[in-house]
């Protein structure tokens, strides 16, 4: 495969890592909104505030000017917050217009409730938009471990889904395609919901036991809810559902699970957030799925508790007594 033309708006941790290594093979333009941030990767060569001791290869142009990065390419990746994503779409719609866009950002949308590639084909009316997730935390990928991720398609486009596969892999970065475009984009989103709440336990000093029934019980709450909304029970069982939600509870590079674990320790919400340097995507995607599980009368006690603890200031020992206190029933009640 030939050398393409990328642009990738955000350079955050997971942005400069996929620009750092696509650059291997073609030619990466990056954007960043802080001006400053901006002079200093290009001064100093490296990341310093996101993949420290990393060099940022010159090859990769980058700019606080959003038209000089998306000019003249023909891939546009979306690594930024997603709560950005609906005002960014809607600001560069025209420069998006016959591009193929992949979003590698994680969430729902707060208050319409909606995943990522809905936003985009809303906001820029092109159907090219693609979704790449899974286990993937950048400081990982950035050293070259080895890495597996999906891919899929608003279209289910096999072609163009192929297409990126080629350009996205490489001896480190193994990616499969997956056509069910809901559940991969679920998966991703919702395990965020159970690493805060796998964190929190943590965080409150419980063991293993606590850590995998959170797990195993909230993987049951995303398959519900995803295929309440139309997804494939078998894609929450991949890469993107069960794989993503194994990383980001164990991984200590998991800002959802850090971010649980401080609330456990008694910390607050506030506090805690402002303390952090990069986005917990899963704080506003609980909220989004606890109001799509009231709408669609889907059972979410875990993420439930969890948005009350969120939103609410209920004590998170009195949230854990409501959840081994629920009414007794069979493990397989409500998988049908």
């Amino acid at each position: 495969m030939g050398r393409k033309s990328i642009s990738i708006l955000g350079a955050g941790s997971w942005g400069s890592t996929l620009a750092i290594m696509l650059s291997q093979r073609h030619a990466v333009k990056v954007w960043e909104f802080d001006a400053d941030q901006c002079e200093k990767i290009k001064k100093e060569g490296e990341n310093k505030k996101f993949l420290p001791g990393i060099q940022f290869p010159e090859a990769i142009f980058i700019s606080h000017n959003i038209k000089q990065v998306l000019e003249d390419t023909e891939i546009t990746i979306f690594a930024i917050p997603s709560h950005t994503i609906r005002a960014m779409a809607s600001r560069t719609k025209d420069l998006l217009k016959d591009k193929l866009i992949v979003n590698a950002s994680k969430g729902l949308e707060e208050k319409s409730m909606k995943r990522i590639s809905q936003i985009l084909y809303e906001e820029t009316e092109n159907k090219n938009i693609f979704v790449i997730s899974g286990p993937s935390h950048a400081e990982e990928v950035i050293r070259k471990q080895p890495t597996t991720v999906v891919l899929s398609s608003l279209q289910k486009d096999r072609e163009k889904m192929k297409y990126l596969q080629n350009i996205f892999f490489n001896e480190y970065f193994r990616v499969y395609t997956n056509e069910d475009i809901v559940g991969v984009e679920l998966g991703g989103a919702l395990k965020n919901i159970i690493a805060i709440a796998a964190g929190l336990s943590d965080g409150m000093g419980f063991g293993s036991n606590t850590k995998a029934a959170l797990m195993t019980r909230g993987m049951v709450e995303m398959q519900r809810l995803a295929c309440k909304l139309g997804a494939q029970g078998d894609t929450l069982s991949g890469l993107s559902g069960m794989g993503d939600l194994i990383t980001t509870c164990i991984s200590p590079f998991s800002r959802n699970r850090h971010l649980g674990e401080q609330l456990g320790k008694g910390f607050s919400l506030k506090n805690i957030l402002k303390n952090m340097i990069m986005i917990a995507e899963g704080v506003k995607t609980t909220k989004a799925a606890f109001r799509l599980s009231k709408k669609l009368k889907v059972d979410m006690p875990i993420t439930e508790q969890l948005y009350k603890i969120l939103y609410k200031n209920k004590s998170s020992r009195v949230a854990v007594s409501s959840l081994m206190l629920r009414t007794l029933r069979s493990e397989t009640e409500g998988l049908e």
